[in-house]
């Protein structure tokens, strides 16, 4: 599978403070006991989970994230101040792994899910804790542990709020470059698109969503038919479903059908997930129509299954806006439901 969007950092969490040597300082008590108390932890580095971002864009601007150190313990058995953590928010679906040695350190699927990748230096011991008694004025205190550093790679997997599936030839990757920035290769045969391609759509200056181009399902697809299992575990992670059945003058509506059929057939053999999961029919290619009664028929044949059907042609833009509004409307409501 092809990573579509990465980003190499380095990222350091904060070293401890240091505990302190001090002693009590009483009146009518010149020799009082030591009272130096504990440095703080150092920040650790941390990474959530959000549906709130599609891409990993926002963490090119900076190369570097460091979390703080942590504060020097004071007198009075006072501790010092933990060091702020470093919290990096990264949309579902990335994989954060070591940049020198390609091990994956974590893997981020879900909203408000939370790993800590680097834990903060220890603070340091304050002198009171070494007291006993031989030595009842300890002057020894720790220092404070240092952070640790670490340059990763992150990669969002090409996991999208909308997957495009259909046969080979469906107008997949027409569809994806005409909405979206995405520039697959298009050409009119089987399996042009080998690996899922990754397209923002913008709805307006705040709002968008990201579809994927997933190459084409065959039957027999569960079984590993073609590059069936590779694709099949892609859309599992994906949000909503677009499903594009192409118009064919030389074959019937009924034939439309039938391909709709198949390709469910191999989603629900996959997996309970895929089979569940919410989807809108478009049929596609519908430049190819020439007579309008075609229309009605194709959705009495289709209202077996659904009685909210789009005709889109990618290449003339027509039907194309309604559709990618539509898609967006049931995108934020799924959101809304998860959160």
């Amino acid at each position: 599978m092809k990573f579509l969007d990465e980003v190499i950092v380095t990222v350091s969490s904060g070293k401890g403070g240091a505990g302190v040597t001090s002693f009590r300082r009483e009146k009518y008590v010149p020799e009082g006991g030591p009272d130096g108390g504990d440095g703080g932890d150092g920040g650790a580095v941390r990474f959530i989970g959000s549906n709130s971002y599609n891409t990993l864009y926002h963490l090119r601007q900076n190369r570097y994230y460091r979390a703080t150190d942590g504060t020097a313990g004071k007198g009075q058995k006072k501790a010092g101040k933990k060091g702020d953590d470093v919290i990096l928010y990264v949309p579902c679906g990335t994989i954060i792994k070591d940049a020198e040695t390609d091990e994956i350190l974590a893997d981020i699927t879900e909203h408000e899910q939370e790993i800590t990748l680097l834990k903060g230096g220890k603070g340091g011991l304050g002198n009171w804790h070494f007291r006993n008694s031989i030595n009842q004025v300890p002057h020894y205190s720790q220092p404070g542990l240092s952070g640790e550093t670490l340059k990763i790679k992150l990669e969002l997997k090409s996991i999208a709020d909308v997957g495009i599936i259909g046969f080979p030839n469906a107008g997949k990757s027409t569809f994806i470059s005409v909405v979206s920035n995405a520039t697959p290769e298009i050409a009119d045969y089987p399996f042009t698109t080998l690996i899922p391609h990754l397209g923002v759509v913008s709805i307006d200056y705040y709002n968008n969503f990201v579809v994927a181009d997933i190459p084409g399902i065959i039957e027999g697809a569960h079984e590993g038919a073609g590059l069936g299992l590779e694709f099949l575990k892609h859309i599992e992670r994906t949000k909503l479903l677009l499903h594009l059945v192409a118009y064919n003058s030389e074959n019937g509506v009924d034939y439309l059908l039938n391909q709709y059929k198949t390709i469910r057939n191999e989603l629900l053999k996959f997996s309970e997930d895929l089979k569940n999961k919410k989807e809108i029919i478009a049929i596609s290619k519908i430049d190819l129509i020439d007579n309008d009664s075609i229309f009605e028929d194709i959705k009495s044949v289709f209202s077996e299954v659904t009685d909210e059907i789009y005709f889109i042609s990618a290449p003339l833009h027509e039907g194309v806006k309604q559709l990618v509004l539509r898609l967006f409307q049931e995108i934020e409501s799924i959101k809304n439901n998860q959160n």
